[in-house]
């Protein structure tokens, strides 16, 4: 049809040929066109679970954000923003993907779009203008390159963002992609320019779904890298510790002030205040002062970059006249936890062991002198009542109410990490676990079951903690770079009957 001189007849003819190939070349099958459809469905319901674990994430960064300011305030103001702009650029996709489903009216029974009837172009006279983009071609072109512009400006020049960085711009590049004869054709040409709608819909769907996983990928960042500047003597706490609260007029006040983060390594350079360094910790001994609360101050130097840094502490302390109280406290904690047996010390100032009796629902008698041990019930408070018999005869009580709190929840692990990186052969052998993080109580978990998905593939639940062969089918499919995200993560606490512990914190497996 191309060689030699031909008449206008002959130019037409070949013309009509040329047309009617690419109709049939468009005329697409049901089961195509379906196919297409059922991708986008699965990618909108991988949508719903992704952003569902990236709630929980957030959460969780918030959560150590308050709890550890020092450590985890920065994170978490760069989580705020990541989940601000993810949200904005999803939404504006949204807006894309209503134009492209313009005229199509979803099913009355199943709520689905007609896939198999949306085989025509919808957007190509919106989007394009001769060789190029249109207004709104340029401007959805614009939005996907300030979605990444965006996050890296969030991410800042930090070293150990790069390799997420090149990820995302990657991942939402928007330059010329070349064709199977090596033509350089635009971005959108290559997408979506005279392809069916529903082809055009799964595209946008999917481009929603990367935007969820890059949120993930960079609240798990933000979670393994808050820890970076915990090493740095300015964020030590120097705290003063006695070996009891309240003393005796002119009995020796004994106890130390440590560093919250304490290290046989990390010896001071100076000290000031009342006592003396021993292996890294001011040892206190000091003759008590005056009935009434005592204040005790110092201060700690170290050595950081050529410079000493301080480390200023301050504490109090009671001096009492003679027992008129008793002493309750939670070995472990301020409070008692439901579901493990609280260790617990329970005396009377100045009064014998074998003449002090405490009583409380839950509450028996240790081997040790002062001993106790409390498994707490249902409600939440419990009181202890504590009577005891001074040396003249008399009959002294007390009281001491306890918050009852539940065992907080764990997060979950993947190889005994929180968010850990390899190949997908390690990843199918892998034992989904639990821990729980500042926990002071030595407590068995089990896992009996947990979701997993892999990005591009439907969520996948399985019982037990090993993958079964349904996950490893998924995981076999995903590709370098690609973060697994194991959420739902079932938790049993060994022992404790059917108590089951609170919602696990998902946990995540980089594919390298």
């Amino acid at each position: 049809m191309a060689g030699g001189k031909l008449t206008p007849r002959q130019k037409m003819i070949n013309l009509m040929y040329l047309v009617f190939i690419a109709m049939l070349a468009l005329n697409m099958s049901k089961e195509v066109l379906s196919a297409f459809g059922n991708f986008n469905d699965k990618f909108s319901e991988s949508n719903k679970l992704t952003e569902e674990a990236n709630g929980n994430l957030l959460s969780a960064l918030n959560t150590k954000a308050a709890d550890e300011p020092a450590k985890y305030a920065e994170p978490a103001r760069k989580a705020k923003d990541v989940a601000k702009i993810s949200k904005e650029f999803v939404e504006f996709l949204e807006t894309v993907k209503a134009e492209v489903t313009e005229g199509y009216t979803p099913d009355e029974k199943t709520g689905k779009l007609p896939f198999e009837s949306m085989d025509k172009s919808t957007i190509d006279e919106k989007w394009f203008k001769g060789d190029g983009y249109s207004p709104r071609g340029t401007e959805i072109v614009s939005k996907i390159d300030k979605y990444v512009a965006d996050i890296k400006k969030v991410l800042g020049n930090d070293v150990k963002y790069i390799p997420f960085i090149k990820e995302i711009e990657k991942k939402f590049s928007t330059a010329d992609i070349a064709n199977k004869e090596g033509v350089k054709i635009k971005f959108l040409d290559y997408k979506a320019k005279g392809f069916p709608a529903v082809s055009t819909l799964t595209f946008l769907t999917a481009m929603q779904n990367d935007v969820k996983n890059t949120e993930a990928g960079a609240y798990n960042l933000f979670l393994g890298n808050a820890l970076k500047s915990a090493a740095s003597m300015k964020n030590f706490q120097a705290i003063v510790v006695f070996e009891k609260n309240a003393y005796f007029q002119g009995e020796q006040v004994k106890g130390k002030v440590v560093l919250g983060r304490y290290d046989a390594n990390t010896v001071p350079t100076s000290f000031k205040g009342p006592g003396k360094i021993e292996n890294g910790q001011a040892v206190i001994s000091m003759t008590a002062g005056s009935v009434g609360e005592q204040n005790i101050s110092g201060e700690f130097g170290f050595m950081e970059d050529g410079k000493e840094i301080p480390l200023k502490f301050e504490g109090k302390y009671v001096v009492v006249p003679k027992p008129k109280s008793a002493t309750i406290s939670a070995d472990k904690m301020n409070v008692v936890y439901r579901g493990v047996v609280n260790p617990m010390t329970i005396s009377f100032a100045g009064v014998s062991d074998k003449d002090v009796t405490a009583s409380a629902p839950g509450l028996t008698k240790g081997s040790a002198l002062g001993k106790y041990n409390m498994s707490p019930g249902a409600g939440r408070e419990v009181t202890i009542n504590v009577n005891a018999k001074l040396p003249d005869g008399k009959t002294v009580s007390d009281k001491k109410v306890f918050r009852i709190k539940g065992i907080p929840g764990p997060s979950g692990t993947v190889r005994g990490e929180y968010s850990a990186k390899g190949p997908k052969s390690s990843l199918e052998i892998s034992t989904v676990g639990a821990k729980l993080e500042d926990f002071d109580f030595e407590v068995g978990l089990n896992v009996t079951g947990f979701t997993i998905k892999v990005p591009g593939q439907p969520t996948v639940v399985v019982s037990g903690n090993k993958m079964d062969g349904r996950a490893k089918a998924a995981i076999a499919k995903a590709q370098r770079g690609d973060v697994v995200i194991i959420n739902n993560i079932q938790t049993k606490l060994v022992g404790a009957g059917n108590y089951m512990l609170p919602k696990t914190a998902p946990c995540t497996f980089e594919v390298q």
